[in-house]
């Protein structure tokens, strides 16, 4: 096991930069989460990317904004800029349920303290810092800031928001995730202060760097050209909700592609405007960003002190990027791209050798996963049409022809992993695409790779449990999810089932469902209590549908339109509608009965009411 000192994590500490030296730091890092040096937590991942440039980098973890703001003085001022972000998940969803109950626990804190970090970070902090340091340059990152760089609906305040960049201050946002960006960018301050021979960058010298893709930026001056897209201004959406959902097919629809348009919204007189992003890192760059020199560990300043979130994929290794389902509801293609990028497997066997050094590893390794479990090295077979494509998702409603779903390359992953010194089993944690298995391809080999995967899967890889998302089990409902139809979710099911019988082995198949997402009615609920009873599922792992700035079914849901058909949509709106349709997941609880045969009595539905409780 290796031995660390104080400086092989990034500095957080006035101590910790002398420590090392340094006189002075390049830029500031702040975050909403405590620090992780590790490459599931955004800060440690742009931290060390910096560093890996020659930069002095530095991190504030979770500073108090209640004090005399010693936190935001203790570094002083950096040469670049001071870089913030909320943390790894919106702050709102990590600070409150879909009830909007505010929760217990916040798992990104040092053991689970629910108040070291305020609503909307990416706002205080800004707003803090350009209180103290008006002249130096704030560029806001992460997933907070991202899925709100347009005008947004925000669930928690029931209101339409314009751009965090207004509300913060912020000179620039980074949308989606930050390493090309973000190293373009300090290459472009780096020339500017050499050239113009002075100590620091100011707000001014960013200002003129508004030509970095995969940022945003406010402008009183812009001139929009042919090739932009204008989309209906901030003040339009606010007074014509039918603007508002229009408006996110444009923006679903340029994060998906290869060469995207640069998108322009006015907010009053000022303008937000959105440079398109970069194309897909190709795998030597995200590689890069795996083997840079993590401790994979807390730092020092949590000693005796559990951050959940980290216990959680302490032992587990990231192998790709990207999702290519485009669920209506999940953010992770809007953040990460549908395009995936995939370790090579040089670097992934490393990581899990530094994995099976970290002290307490007793041999089990909780995932290799991504954003979906069997996506890995999965592209396009024509890239040439993928660079023309705009479709937001790969596999929704069919399974793209020009689509690779060969699963041979995640079959070798685990066999070399599981051949590993020090490794006994490795587990799949991230959910699985069935329909990726179900999957019949004109070429044979690759049917026999999917069928193998499963059975490999299946009887090596699940600890008990395997977690599955059918989310729904009406086939109306699931089209508006983007998910594949339930027909296949039971086909799965028969087939873990039989190779259970046939390994002699004993597991569970967890689904995952969601209650009130749009285009989603008592009966569908009602229909679904009938359908998991048939199965014989009592059901655990269930989701009142939350609304999350920047998903198509937010979208949906707040203003009643689909943004791709501009068709009605209903949603299931108050405390009332959403407890009737959440009910029927505890169809088999004594206490739900009489209210769901009630419910079932009022909507003419007696012949629900026999399947569920029998006739009497």
């Amino acid at each position: 096991m290796k031995e660390y000192k104080l400086t092989d994590w990034l500095p957080t500490t006035k101590k910790e930069v002398e420590l090392r030296g340094w006189e002075e730091l390049d830029v500031i890092l702040f975050s909403g989460d405590a620090y992780v040096d590790h490459p599931s937590f955004g800060a440690a991942v742009i931290g060390r990317i910096l560093e890996a440039e020659g930069l002095r980098i530095a991190i504030v973890p979770q500073p108090n904004w209640r004090d005399d703001l010693r936190d935001f003085k203790k570094l002083g001022r950096p040469r670049l800029f001071f870089g913030v972000s909320a943390g790894c998940m919106d702050s709102m969803v990590n600070k409150y349920t879909a009830n909007k109950r505010l929760r217990s626990d916040d798992a990104y804190t040092p053991d689970a303290r629910p108040d070291m970090r305020p609503e909307y970070p990416s706002i205080v902090y800004t707003r803090i810092l350009k209180e103290l340091w008006p002249d130096t340059p704030v560029v806001l990152g992460g997933i907070e800031a991202s899925m709100r760089r347009l005008t947004h609906y925000d669930y928690w305040q029931d209101t339409v928001r314009k751009s965090i960049l207004c509300d913060s201050g912020a000179d620039l946002l980074i949308y989606g995730m930050g390493e090309k960006p973000i190293v373009d960018l300090v290459h472009h301050l780096q020339k500017e202060i050499e050239t113009a021979c002075i100590e620091h960058i100011t707000v001014a010298h960013l200002k003129a760097l508004d030509f970095i893709p995969q940022t945003a930026y406010i402008s009183s001056s812009i001139q929009p050209n042919a090739d932009d897209i204008l989309l209906a201004s901030h003040e339009e959406c606010l007074s014509d909700k039918k603007k508002q959902a229009a408006n996110f097919r444009f923006i679903e629809e340029e994060s998906n592609k290869y060469a995207a348009s640069r998108m322009i919204q006015y907010v009053g007189k000022e303008a937000i405007v959105v440079n398109p992003p970069y194309p897909p890192m190709n795998q030597q760059e995200l590689d890069h960003s795996f083997d840079l020199p993590y401790t994979r560990l807390t730092h020092p300043k949590y000693k005796n002190k559990r951050i959940p979130a980290y216990d959680m994929i302490k032992f587990s290794v990231n192998i790709h990027r990207g999702c290519f389902g485009g669920c209506a509801f999940c953010t992770i293609s809007a953040h990460q791209g549908k395009f995936i990028v995939s370790r090579s497997k040089e670097s992934i066997l490393k990581e899990v050798s530094d994995v099976t050094q970290l002290p307490d590893f007793k041999g089990y390794l909780s995932d290799l996963g991504g954003p979906s479990a069997n996506m890995y090295m999965m592209k396009g077979i024509d890239e040439d049409i993928c660079r023309k494509c705009k479709r937001p998702s790969c596999i929704h409603p069919k399974i793209c022809p020009n689509l690779n779903t060969d699963h041979k390359p995640l079959l070798d992953i685990y066999r070399s992993v599981d051949a590993l010194p020090g490794i006994k089993k490795s587990f799949i944690g991230s959910g699985v695409r069935y329909d990726l298995l179900l999957h019949r391809s004109k070429k044979e080999e690759i049917n026999r790779h999917a069928d193998e995967y499963t059975r490999e899967l299946i009887s090596r890889h699940v600890s008990g449990r395997l977690k599955v998302a059918p989310e729904h089990t009406s086939d109306e409902v699931l089209y508006i999810m983007r998910k594949p139809s339930f027909k296949q979710f039971e086909e799965f099911k028969k087939i873990f089932d039989r190779i259970n019988r046939e390994e002699n082995m004993r597991q569970q198949l967890i689904p995952y469902f969601i209650s009130s997402h749009p285009g989603c009615k008592e009966e569908d609920m009602a229909e679904l209590a009938v359908q998991t009873k048939r199965l014989d599922f009592h059901l655990e792992q269930v989701q009142d549908f939350t609304p999350t700035p920047m998903t198509v079914a937010t979208e949906a849901w707040y203003t009643g339109y689909h943004p791709y058909t501009l068709e009605p949509v209903f949603s299931a709106k108050t405390p009332r509608e959403k407890l009737a349709q959440r009910q029927f997941f505890f169809w088999y609880k004594p206490d739900e009965r009489r209210n769901i045969i009630s419910e079932l009595k009022r909507l003419g539905r007696k012949d629900l009411i026999d399947q569920l409780y029998g006739k009497p």
